[in-house]
């Protein structure tokens, strides 16, 4: 299935060979992560780079040490991260709200923790022959059907109380769309993207602008963590939750510290397309993380939640993007016995608790 970052340039695989620890791998349990390269999930390739942890299977870095577990990374790009996930060949993800619902059909999953939502990183670009959004029907706009981009696209549509109908959203690669559109093609006067593709357009076609963006549907599209319930049940599994959340925190620790902050930035922006620290600070005020512990559990525990996954659950039925609808549910297993989706917030507050803050 063709998702939101499907044409996101592969990262290079960041640099083994860490000191090992004294602490070996055949006393502790091993887990992976998949994750690709996106602001808010770039964070643990980073956390690799500076020591927190290390993602080389067998080897400790000190959050791994802390909850007793080895982290191993696994970086691809968005694609096969959720083909690898879906097959079982790894224990964790990196993933929508949206892209998660189809493997939780026949992998029951759990989200452990809301890492970013987009805030304008995603957006319909118009040109100057485009006034208002009437102006845009009958117009093709273009972007890539049945991902994040579709459901911006028609949510926005809605809260501007118009109907999806009277457009004509047009399937087309992100990348290849924006490049029409930087270069003026005739007929390319509309497209709905995601960063970079947002602000290499906007920077490279000076009379295109923003007709609206995810601004309009505020945590509709949530960026997570979500791990198999199987491998929660193995032995480590819990410690393995906490040690992601743990990880995705540290890092957070370094942007929120002056000190550290553009070191981090920058490398950030290493692993999204080797945007520049001018570039990458603008990126995460349209990538919103949820940045602490509290931050996140808002979103967990908040009854907002449901409301949206309800929204995100009806228009991946209705656009067919999942065969049916999964049961989604809220809080621990023992809350919600035979879910395939559930968002726990227990992993995180265990984390809150052990941070102090």
């Amino acid at each position: 299935m063709k998702t939101r970052f499907q044409k996101s340039l592969a990262a290079a695989t960041v640099a083994l060979g860490l000191v090992a620890t004294s602490t070996t791998f055949a006393a502790v349990p091993s887990f992976s992560l998949a994750w690709s390269e996106y602001p808010s999930w770039s964070v643990f390739g980073v956390a690799h780079m500076f020591k927190l942890i290390d993602g080389a299977q067998g080897k400790l870095g000190p959050i791994e040490q802390k909850w007793n577990v080895d982290i191993v990374l696994k970086e691809a790009e968005y694609d096969p991260c959720l083909q690898l996930y879906g097959a079982g060949q790894c224990d964790a993800v990196c993933i929508t709200d949206m892209d998660v619902l189809n493997p939780s059909l026949t992998r029951p999953s759990v989200v452990i923790l809301p890492t970013s939502t987009s805030f304008g990183a995603d957006a319909c670009i118009v040109s100057s022959a485009i006034k208002d959004v009437k102006a845009l029907r009958g117009k093709k706009v273009y972007g890539l059907e049945k991902s994040v981009s579709e459901y911006c696209f028609v949510r926005c549509l809605e809260a501007l109380g118009e109907k999806e109908s009277d457009y004509k959203f047009t399937n087309m690669d992100p990348g290849a769309a924006a490049v029409a559109m930087q270069q003026k093609q005739r007929g390319y006067d509309a497209i709905m993207v995601w960063n970079p593709f947002v602000l290499e357009t906007l920077n490279k076609r000076k009379d295109a602008r923003v007709l609206f963006d995810s601004t309009k549907i505020p945590n509709e599209i949530i960026d997570t963590v979500a791990i198999a319930q199987s491998s929660l049940d193995k032995p480590g599994g819990p410690e393995f939750a906490c040690a992601v959340i743990d990880t995705f925190y540290a890092v957070n620790d370094r942007i929120a510290a002056p000190a550290t902050r553009d070191d981090t930035l920058v490398a950030l922006g290493e692993k999204f397309s080797h945007l520049d620290l001018k570039a990458m600070k603008k990126v995460v005020e349209q990538t919103k993380f949820y940045s602490t512990p509290q931050a996140g559990l808002d979103i967990l525990t908040g009854a907002e939640l449901k409301t949206i996954m309800d929204k995100v659950v009806k228009f991946c039925v209705a656009h067919q993007i999942t065969a049916s609808a999964p049961k989604v549910a809220y809080g621990t297993k023992a809350d919600a016995p035979g879910a395939n989706l559930r968002f726990d917030p227990s992993y995180l507050k265990q984390v809150q608790a052990k941070r102090g803050k």
